[in-house]
């Protein structure tokens, strides 16, 4: 007798339990790097049996990045026409923490679609993005309703992007109450009283191997770091390709530097915002704004950042995941000062919903960088942190 839950499961659920484990390992492990024969063992299933239901790994991908937003365009598609906010978004809600180990691959992951699919997948996600902005309008009419719209999804999504552990029920609590915060927003009157923000700048390249980073980095944000040939990298910075090898081993060193450029450029951003702050409240509003800065300034770097951490070798994630829970740990000391009824948990959360609404935000702005933008960005973090 089989005492596997998951293959005792009848052929007619196969198709989906593919789907649900294929989109956790491409999650956790990055589209390049998963494998089939990995997605397949997930399943408890062989290659072989994969393979009759996905004809290739793209195919099972492409799947796997339009479940989540089918899902909330089907349950979106479930609530009353006239509903408000709360509906709306608890709806949506419901289902990115249920599905919140595999429901992320939209953020990122996505760029590898082709261009059919990528469009399709972006029409989808208007469509709920417009749901809400209805929603939105209806309660708290607003020229900015639109991105209001869509910060507070990046707030719900955010769940999908990281590990902390918070039960089912809190976790939907925390980030409903955190997106209708969002969606209540006015960001157009923090315009005129933005704090300045002065960050380091990123280093001009004085050496080969800095220009050799340099011209890897808008690359990787373009193409995503699989795509990207060190022949590519090379005739940007007019080398013969084996000359790269003198200065970086391989491509995934090339990778890592950028990433700890990343790291390094925003701890001392960090350091520098908070250095003259001596209220709690004033130095959440600082991280807010600090953080949407550099998120604005340093597009590429931070996009190459936080989409291809999850594809290098684990020895090379962490000091890359050290930094990043070092960042993280700032702000929830912060938030925490400011707001000493939150607990740890529910502090993370907040914190991953305040960087979720800044990447959703930016890229319905385009990421274009001007003041207006970045004050109206941080007031949707300061909303969604709760910090009024």
């Amino acid at each position: 007798m089989n005492a596997d839950p998951i293959a005792a499961v009848r052929p007619r659920n196969r198709r989906q339990l593919i789907v649900e484990a294929a989109g956790r390992v491409f999650s956790e492990r990055g589209y390049h790097a998963a494998s089939m024969e990995e997605i397949a063992a997930a399943v408890g299933i062989s290659a072989a049996a994969l393979y009759r239901h996905f004809p290739n790994k793209y195919a099972l991908f492409a799947e796997c990045a339009n479940v989540m937003v089918d899902r909330l365009v089907a349950v979106l598609g479930e609530v009353a026409p006239d509903a408000g906010p709360a509906e709306v978004l608890g709806a949506v809600t419901g289902v990115a923490v249920n599905h919140r180990a595999s429901g992320g691959l939209y953020r990122w992951e996505a760029r590898y679609l082709e261009h059919e699919d990528r469009r399709q997948l972006r029409g989808k996600f208007a469509r709920v993005v417009g749901r809400v902005t209805e929603a939105v309008r209806r309660d708290h009419p607003s020229s900015a309703a639109e991105l209001c719209a869509a910060a507070s999804l990046g707030v719900i999504g955010s769940i999908t992007t990281h590990h902390v552990s918070i039960a089912q029920r809190r976790a939907e609590e925390v980030l409903l109450t955190s997106a209708l915060r969002v969606a209540a927003a006015d960001p157009a009157t923090a315009v005129g009283r933005a704090r300045s923000v002065e960050l380091p700048a990123q280093p001009v390249p004085r050496t080969r191997r800095a220009e050799i980073l340099a011209a890897a980095i808008p690359l990787f944000a373009r193409d995503g770091f699989a795509k990207v040939t060190n022949g590519r990298i090379a005739e940007a910075v007019g080398l013969v390709p084996s000359a790269i090898y003198r200065h970086y081993p391989n491509k995934v060193d090339i990778l890592v530097a950028a990433c700890l450029q990343a790291a390094g450029l925003l701890a001392q951003a960090v350091d520098r915002s908070l250095d003259e702050v001596a209220d709690p409240h004033d130095g959440v509003v600082a991280l807010a704004a600090t953080y949407v800065a550099y998120s604005f300034e340093h597009t590429a770097l931070t996009s190459v950042a936080e989409a291809e951490v999850v594809g290098l070798p684990a020895d090379l994630q962490q000091p890359l995941i050290r930094a990043q829970r070092d960042h993280i740990a700032v702000w929830e000391q912060q938030l925490r000062a400011a707001r000493p009824e939150v607990d740890p948990r529910q502090a993370r959360v907040l914190v991953h919903a305040g960087f979720g609404a800044v990447v959703e935000a930016g890229r319905r702005l385009r990421w274009q960088d001007t003041p207006e933008h970045r004050a109206a960005v941080t007031a949707l973090v300061v909303a969604a942190l709760g910090v009024g």
